[in-house]
């Protein structure tokens, strides 16, 4: 078991910058790829960006490439989502997630999820 719990959410203007992250705890967290998700109400959760387990790799959604950067440290057990440049449509719950594969983009690829923290972006 991995028990996930994120931090770091909250409401900001547009434009503005949030540091998401997501402390690990259970099983040796560099087993992991993490990925960071978001869903918002009546919608289907999305991919945001996942990581290798070293760090050496991440991948992102095409709506987030550039504003946003995915990071961990192992040491700490800790996955990071730096958000820079946010955007009204930026609001949603956001999950990180451990998957024991290479990384992916695939909710049913990950084995175990946070609760989620809200990031709410008024215009």
């Amino acid at each position: 078991q991995v028990q996930l719990v994120e931090s770091g959410g909250g409401a900001v203007q547009a434009g503005g910058s949030l540091r998401l992250s997501c402390a690990a705890s259970g099983r040796t967290f560099s087993n992991y790829a993490m990925g960071w998700f978001r869903q918002t109400p009546g919608k289907e959760r999305e991919f945001v960006a996942t990581i290798y387990w070293s760090g050496a790799g991440t991948y992102y959604a095409d709506s987030v490439k550039g504003r946003f950067t995915i990071s961990r440290d192992n040491a700490k057990n800790t996955v990071y989502l730096q958000m820079n440049s946010l955007k009204p449509e930026d609001t949603a719950v956001y999950y990180c997630a451990a998957t024991p594969s290479v990384m992916s983009r695939r909710v049913h690829e990950y084995d175990y999820w946070g609760r989620g923290t809200q990031v709410t972006v008024s215009s």
